[in-house]
C-alpha cells in the first residue's frame, strides 16, 4: 500500500467491525467514526455524556440513531466499561476518544479487565504518510514507551514488522534512528542499533532488514545518503519504518509531520489482546479514521 486510503479500501473489503469509544463525544472523534460507519468500516458504540454527544451530533450534522450510546459522564468509567466490551467480545475494537491518553493506558493496562497479556510489552506504532516521502512510513514507539531498552526494542522491531505486514510489506526495512549513521561506542543508541542491525542480518529478528545507526535524514533521503557517502546501507533512503531511541524524538517526528509537514497518519497500540486506538486528541478526523481502518485490518 502506498497510501492511506488503501487502508480504508481493504478494510471496507473485509466487512465492517463492532467499535467501542471510550469517551466518545468530542467532534472530532464523532465525525472520525461517522466517516467510518459510512465508508463501512464499522458499526459504533459512544460511550459518554449522551447530551453531549446528541449535542455534538447535532452540530456537524450526523444522525445519532446510526450510534449505539452508552450513557455515561465518567470518563474513566466510559473507559472501563468499554474495555470491558472488548474483552468479553461484545466489540472488535477499542478507540480512545475525548479521555486523556493517561486514563486510556491506565484501562487497558488494567490486570483485572483481561485487556493485556501478563508479562507483555505495551507500544504503539504510526503509519504517516506526507508530501515529503515517497511511500507510507511506519515509526514506535510514539507514546507509550520513554526510553526502551535493548530487549524492548527488539519486541518494537517485531510489532512494526506486523503492521508493515498489514500493509502489504513482506520484508519491511528498518532503520534505528540514531545521531550519526557512525557507531559511536559512546552514544547508547548507536551501539544498540548496530547490534539489532547484525542480530537481523543473522536472522535473529525474523523476516525484516534492519540497519543502524541510522540519523533520521540519511534514513529518508538518498541524495543525504549519497552526499555523506554511507556505505553498506542498502536501505537509506527508502525505509518503510523508523525506529526511534525514545519517546521524545519519536513525538517530536509525529508532531513535526502532522502538524507542520502537511501529513496524516494511522495509529494504532500494540501488545494487547485485541486492536486498540490510541490517537492524540489534536489529530484531524481523517487521522482518527485511518486509524480505525488500520485496527480494522488487525481484527483476527
Amino acid at each position: 500500500m502506498q497510501h492511506l486510503s488503501e487502508i480504508v479500501e481493504e478494510a471496507r473489503r473485509r466487512g465492517r467491525k463492532r467499535l467501542a469509544v471510550a469517551y466518545g463525544q468530542d467532534t472530532h472523534t464523532i465525525q472520525a467514526v461517522y466517516e467510518a460507519y459510512k465508508d463501512e468500516l464499522v458499526e459504533a458504540t459512544l460511550y459518554g455524556d449522551r447530551a453531549v454527544i446528541l449535542e455534538a451530533c447535532l452540530s456537524l450534522g450526523i444522525d445519532s440513531a446510526v450510534f449505539n450510546i452508552i450513557d455515561e459522564k465518567v470518563d474513566t468509567r466510559c473507559v472501563s466499561l468499554a474495555v470491558a466490551a472488548v474483552v468479553s467480545g461484545e466489540a472488535d475494537i477499542l478507540m480512545k476518544g475525548l479521555v486523556s491518553t493517561d486514563k486510556y493506558m491506565r484501562g487497558i493496562l488494567n490486570k483485572e479487565a483481561g485487556l493485556f497479556p501478563v508479562k507483555g510489552t505495551l507500544s504503539h506504532v504510526s503509519v504517516f504518510e506526507w508530501p515529503g516521502y515517497h511511500k507510507l512510513l511506519l515509526a514506535s514507539d510514539i507514546a507509550v514507551i520513554p526510553l526502551p531498552d535493548f530487549k524492548q526494542k527488539q519486541i518494537l522491531i517485531g510489532y512494526l514488522k506486523d503492521v508493515a505486514k498489514l500493509l502489504g510489506i513482506k520484508t519491511p526495512r528498518i532503520g534505528c534512528v540514531a545521531p550519526s549513521e557512525l557507531v559511536l561506542p559512546s552514544v547508547p543508541s548507536s551501539t544498540e542499533a548496530a547490534i539489532l542491525s547484525k542480530m537481523a542480518s543473522r536472522g535473529q529478528l525474523g523476516d525484516v532488514e534492519v540497519d543502524g545507526p541510522l540519523s533520521l535524514d540519511v534514513s529518508l533521503f538518498k541524495e543525504v545518503a549519497q552526499h555523506k557517502k554511507v556505505k553498506g546501507s542498502t536501505i537509506a533512503g527508502d525505509v518503510d519504518a523508523l525506529l526511534f531511541p525514545n519517546l521524545e524524538s519519536a513525538n517530536v517526528f509525529f508532531k513535526s509531520v502532522s502538524h507542520l509537514a502537511g501529513g496524516e497518519l494511522a495509529a494504532m497500540v500494540m501488545g494487547t489482546k485485541v486492536p486498540c486506538i490510541l490517537t492524540s486528541r489534536g489529530d484531524s478526523a481523517l487521522s482518527k479514521k485511518y486509524s480505525i481502518a488500520l485496527a480494522c485490518l488487525a481484527v483476527k
